[in-house]
């Protein structure tokens, strides 16, 4: 990988596009606390769950940006897609500005650092500047592999056309409820669920390992998340599919990948595992 690092937001800027229609979905999300239903409900949860669970966590972050493991290209695509209707982003600038978080985690070109202000890592980064979350050219670099499918080049570019297509269909199933509750409630959550690995588990949390950067274990995160709360373990295996390292750290997406394995459909899956207070990595 290139050691050459994209400016992806210049700070001196606030993106009005992004920041109007993040503000309208914490509007929406806050007005679906007067519109409360069971039904409704339920539908965000799952559709949580859907999003950000197979979307973010097994998908653009495990699958597509670490390649933890394998699975036949229509279930990738299916992760990819799901992880489009959180409106983080396309998968190749989602895949390209984690990438770089690696290699220069809480050093200067970290795309989010709390070393920058707590602000700044939490949703700053993505407020400020002019994004390049469609510019496929300049970030292919960091996702070559990805950007040589036409699926998630096109998926990159229109990705927030998915949303678009959802809220429609939950306007129309079960009206304004549903779509404060399963489109804007439910997306506020996902964000700030994401945001929360880029800001607090790099100032709270414990350390298991001295990596070289400021990551932490936060169990609650880890809760929110379904398993990437247990950031420093991530940090010190990449590459690991399994996050939680022992017993009592819960990770719901390394469940779904052992699920996967023993159906045989999840393949290469790669482990951390700790065995007498020593780390070491292995290919299951």
């Amino acid at each position: 990988m290139t050691t050459e690092i994209v400016n992806i937001h210049d700070r001196q800027k606030l993106n009005w596009t992004v920041t109007s229609i993040l503000a309208l979905l914490h509007i929406g999300a806050v007005a679906a606390l007067f519109f409360f239903s069971w039904r409704a409900l339920a539908v965000s949860a799952f559709l949580l769950w859907m999003a950000t669970g197979l979307g973010i966590s097994m998908g653009y972050h495990r699958l597509h940006t670490h390649r933890s493991y394998k699975v036949p290209l229509a279930l990738e695509y299916f992760f990819a897609i799901c992880g489009a209707l959180t409106l983080e982003g396309g998968p190749i600038f989602w895949v390209a500005t984690h990438r770089i978080h690696h290699q220069k985690s809480d050093q200067p070109g970290d795309p989010h650092s709390p070393r920058d202000g707590a602000w700044w890592a939490h949703m700053g980064w993505i407020l400020m500047g002019e994004s390049k979350h469609n510019n496929t050219r300049v970030l292919a670099k960091y996702a070559p592999d990805l950007a040589k499918h036409r699926f998630y080049v096109w998926l990159n570019d229109y990705h927030w056309t998915l949303s678009v297509v959802l809220g429609i269909l939950l306007l129309w199933a079960g009206g304004l409820p549903m779509l404060l509750w399963a489109g804007c409630l439910r997306i506020v959550v996902g964000l700030h669920g994401t945001w929360l690995i880029n800001s607090a588990t790099h100032m709270w949390g414990s350390r298991r390992f001295e990596t070289r950067d400021d990551s932490r274990n936060s169990w609650w995160i880890a809760l929110l998340t379904f398993g990437e709360g247990w950031h420093n373990n991530h940090h010190a295996h990449p590459t690991s599919a399994r996050h939680g390292l022992t017993w009592y750290e819960i990770d719901h997406s390394w469940i779904l990948i052992k699920c996967l394995k023993w159906l045989g459909i999840a393949k290469a899956v790669k482990v951390a595992r700790i065995t007498s207070a020593v780390s070491e990595q292995e290919a299951a």
